[in-house]
């Protein structure tokens, strides 16, 4: 039964094995296509030495350079203020803006005046006294001499019994007495340069005095010590001020200061390109600091500009950001204003600084899209094929990055970053490659 049902199906098994041998047979046989090289087109600059400044930025407050605040040296009542004395009002140096009551401090100088003259008189007594002192001493000793002479003469007309003994005690007496007169002229003669440096130490005093009197007298005029801006006015007109209260408080308009925080290594590499590349001391960073160049910009608005100068740094890092406060000095902050305009550059604005280093030697830079994987560089060699090879990074700034060794002036390097980078592989230069 199964012989005939096989028998059934050759016929169609036959025809149908023909017809792929007939269809093999006449079929064309497939193309060859010839494999061609992988190529990319990629934007290409050549690699050029070139002198870089380095660029460093920060951010920081503007603040005055200097302070001023009125503390009253004397106590009083205040008797005149500056008609312009009101905050944001600005005063020329050496204006008066207050006065305190000077009434008890002109009588004190007219007081110790009066001491000083009536010294001064008995200074002058003193000198005549001890003239006419003088005068009687001379006098006295010229009588003393002439009594002890006398008593000589009755002493030896005594001893041979020409005269008294009464005669004799009353020379005597007489003697003593004349003795006694010029001891005590010699004694108040003597007593003439003490009492001259008694007096002179008296005038001297009162010399003080009147000084102090003078000085106190000064500080009831207060002043402008340069030209500033009022920030606070502490006191009113007719009120009473004691010694130590603060009167007024403003802000030095000719140098205005900014703090800005520097990354420590920004700031070192900005150091390191000033002045040479020998060792820095402390001696050195003003004459580095003249090399760097800085500007501030409002950051509100950046077309505001003004021009500063490196001058310090402060003693201790950032205790949170880690970084250096570099204090940077704004002369004449408030030259050219022009509000709403041109502002000037007053305390507590929010700027941006920049600072710019000196040239430092040719080095080869690169666009920053031009490392790829940190520190692996794509080139285009003689051949035109891709060469990958490692660089040496040295900074990073701006959008360029300054390499330390690894490529050469002159080679090509490839900007485009390549997927897959396959090395030995044809790069074509695109339109408007460097």
């Amino acid at each position: 039964m199964k012989i005939p049902r096989l028998l059934k199906l050759a016929p169609p098994v036959a025809i149908g094995v023909g017809a792929a041998a007939w269809l093999i047979s006449t079929a064309e046989p497939p193309a060859r296509i010839d494999q061609s090289e992988r190529s990319v087109v990629a934007r290409i600059v050549i690699a050029e030495m070139t002198r870089v400044r380095t660029t460093v930025r920060g951010y920081g407050n503007v603040q005055a350079a200097r302070n001023w605040e009125a503390v009253a040296e004397v106590a009083g009542t205040i008797v005149w203020r500056h008609p312009n004395l009101e905050t944001g009002n600005v005063v020329s140096e050496g204006t008066k803006v207050l006065r305190i009551d000077p009434t008890g401090y002109e009588l004190a100088i007219a007081q110790a005046e009066a001491d000083l003259a009536a010294l001064e008189a008995d200074t002058a007594q003193l000198g005549v006294d001890e003239a006419n002192t003088s005068r009687l001493l001379a006098l006295e000793e010229g009588r003393l001499t002439l009594a002890e002479a006398e008593l000589a003469r009755v002493r030896d007309l005594s001893e041979r019994g020409v005269a008294a003994q009464s005669t004799l005690d009353a020379q005597e007496r007489t003697t003593l007495q004349v003795r006694r007169g010029v001891e005590e002229l010699r004694n108040a003669n003597a007593l003439i340069p003490s009492r001259r440096a008694r007096l002179e130490a008296q005038v001297a005093r009162t010399r003080t005095i009147l000084a102090r009197a003078a000085r106190d007298l000064d500080k009831t005029d207060i002043s402008a010590p340069f030209d500033l801006r009022i920030s606070e006015v502490h006191v009113e007109h007719h009120q009473f001020v004691s010694a130590g209260q603060s009167l007024v408080a403003a802000d030095d308009i000719g140098q205005a200061e900014i703090t800005a925080q520097i990354p420590v290594d920004s700031f070192r590499r900005l150091l390191s390109g000033a002045t040479g590349n020998g060792p820095m001391t402390i001696s050195d960073l003003s004459e580095r600091f003249a090399d760097i160049v800085a500007e501030v910009r409002l950051v509100s608005d950046p077309s505001q500009t003004w021009t500063g100068r490196l001058v310090r740094v402060e003693s201790a890092l950032d205790p949170q950001a880690r970084s250096v406060p570099a204090v940077i000095a704004v002369d004449n902050p408030y030259a050219g204003a022009n509000p709403p305009l041109r502002l000037p550059l007053v305390p507590n604005m929010y700027v941006e600084v920049i600072l710019t280093g000196p040239e430092e030697p040719a080095r080869i830079t690169l666009p920053d899209g031009a490392i790829h994987e940190g520190d692996v560089v794509y080139l285009r060699n003689e051949e035109g094929r891709l060469e990958v090879r490692t660089v040496s990074v040295d900074w990073r700034q701006s959008g360029i990055v300054v390499l330390d060794g690894g490529i050469a002036a002159g080679e090509d390097v490839i900007v485009d970053d390549l997927m897959p980078a396959i090395p030995g592989m044809i790069v074509e230069p695109a339109e408007g490659s460097e």
